[in-house]
């Protein structure tokens, strides 16, 4: 997503996952694109991180 990131003159620290940039990001319990449809509602979050800080760790 550099596009938007370049577009607010922020490329130097965020838009790729990159050492020294931001990140938000989310790992879920299973992965989504390979379980069943009527599975995808039981996924939780495992880990969620916002600029860079872990705010949910379970």
């Amino acid at each position: 997503m550099m596009g938007s990131a370049y577009a607010n003159f922020l490329e130097g620290e965020r838009g790729s996952l990159t050492v020294g940039k931001l990140a938000d990001f989310v790992v879920l319990s299973r992965d989504i694109l390979r379980v069943a449809p009527d599975e995808i509602p039981g996924t939780v979050a495992e880990t969620v991180v916002v600029g860079g800080e872990v705010v949910v760790e379970r």
